[in-house]
């Protein structure tokens, strides 16, 4: 035994390629919480490293360079540094697990199970930023995805392959038509990014709205609020990524990330902390310039003929319509979903302010009997909104207006469309149908 090692041992030795490789180290030179500065340390952007021992020390992600320093970004949570701790690379830049592996698994910004399931074995691999597409190689969105909601299906059609965004205030129900559209939606694979959210609203999304057959064919990326703004970005990624790998594959994916603007918090503090000065609302240029990344990746696949049918959610600081990545966002999604506070006050659930809403695709994937009963509905429901308040001061005398009369009779349908319980399925045929039904007439 000893000899067969020592025969094998000297052979490898004795090759005439080999060169031994010297294990690259820097040592820590300022470090301020969050942002960390490494001498000595020459590696590639993006790389993943381990700061001080394994037992106290912390993992940080290199983000850029400066006078002859690595910046990096704190990873994890507060550790016990002291200066000139060593640096040292720990992976490769830039790759996520994929596939159906993960079918069923959660997972955090660095891909790691945070479910009690164990170890995820036989994943494939993706590259973080994903691969470039030509424009070409992007198709059309002909088909429409059932979505289970009946405004939506009905006034808002979405699909398959549509970037949406569903914009709205806090607390005015956006996380329940999330859980609504989970519920119903008919995909292949859904693929949930949880950013910059609440740690309790992880554990309430995934027991209440992914549950039962929609948690079998679901993939969800957890990264709470309290966590790294570098490990925020990572887990936007990382989404993004396990949704291409699927669409490769062919199939149907569902891609929900709630929420973009926390994405954008996070860029926005990497920036204030690399020196980058502020801009619009505080927001670095850098932050607002990442979400056409992100959002550019969803689409249809020619090659595979699969798709990407991304759902964003967008919260708009202070109601503001008008904030920078409301703004930003409107400009690029092919869609974006408003949610009313004044109609959620008064009851109306899911608050879709019909009005401002607006699906880019529709009219390419339905049929003219649903596109006009649409219209017809938003042409009423715009009368009504327009002169609401001569109508409530009765300022308005019946008879003047036939247009403002038949918005007024039409009102209560309007409301009764729109409205729907959140454990309540509507189809989209069914949903086309009680539009036509109604609206189809006029």
């Amino acid at each position: 035994m000893l000899n067969r090692f020592t025969d094998s041992y000297l052979e490898s030795l004795g090759i005439a390629d080999f060169a031994p490789a010297p294990k690259v180290a820097g040592r820590l030179a300022s470090f301020d919480g969050l942002l960390m500065e490494a001498v000595g340390l020459t590696v590639p952007v993006g790389t993943v490293c381990q700061v001080g021992d394994r037992h106290s020390g912390v993992e940080a992600e290199v983000i850029g360079f400066r006078n002859g320093r690595t910046l990096l970004m704190n990873l994890g949570g507060p550790a016990a540094l002291l200066p000139q701790a060593p640096v040292r690379p720990a992976g490769a830049p830039g790759e996520a697990e994929v596939g159906a592996a993960l079918l069923g698994r959660v997972v955090d910004g660095a891909g790691k199970p945070i479910d009690g399931l164990g170890p995820i074995r036989g994943a494939g691999r993706w590259p973080l930023a994903g691969k470039l597409q030509s424009p070409l190689d992007r198709g059309r969105v002909l088909a429409p995805l059932d979505v289970g909601v009946r405004a939506i299906n009905g006034l808002l059609t979405v699909g398959q392959g549509q970037r949406i965004g569903i914009m709205a205030g806090s607390g005015v129900g956006k996380s329940v038509l999330l859980g609504m559209i989970v519920r119903a939606a008919e995909a292949d694979v859904i693929v949930i990014g949880l950013i910059g959210e609440r740690s309790r609203e992880v554990a309430d999304f995934l027991e209440t709205k992914v549950a039962g057959d929609a948690r079998k064919r679901a993939v969800v990326v957890a990264v709470p609020a309290n966590h790294s703004p570098v490990l925020r970005i990572r887990g936007a990624l990382r989404v993004h990524a396990i949704a291409e790998a699927f669409r490769a594959e062919g199939k149907k994916v569902l891609l929900i990330m709630d929420s973009l603007t926390r994405v954008a918090h996070a860029g926005r503090e990497i920036g204030l902390a690399l020196g980058e000065p502020a801009s619009a609302r505080g927001y670095p240029p850098s932050a607002i310039a990442m979400l056409p990344n992100l959002i550019e990746r969803a689409g249809t696949d020619v090659h595979s003929g699969g798709s990407i049918t991304a759902i964003y959610t967008v919260l708009a600081d202070g109601d503001d319509g008008n904030d920078p990545v409301v703004d930003s966002a409107r400009s690029i999604l092919d869609g974006h979903i408003v949610l009313s506070r004044q109609l959620a006050e008064r009851g109306v659930y899911p608050a879709i302010d019909i009005g401002p809403s607006v699906s880019r695709v529709m009219t390419d994937i339905v049929d003219k009997p649903h596109l006009k009963a649409a219209r017809t509905l938003r042409r009423h429901l715009a009368t009504y909104e327009e002169n609401r308040d001569l109508v409530l001061m009765g300022a308005y005398r019946a008879g003047a207006d036939p247009a403002i009369d038949t918005a007024i009779a039409c009102h209560p349908a309007v409301m009764e469309y729109i409205k729907q319980d959140p454990d309540e399925q509507v189809s989209l045929p069914d949903a086309a149908a009680e539009l036509i039904g109604v609206f189809g007439a006029d």
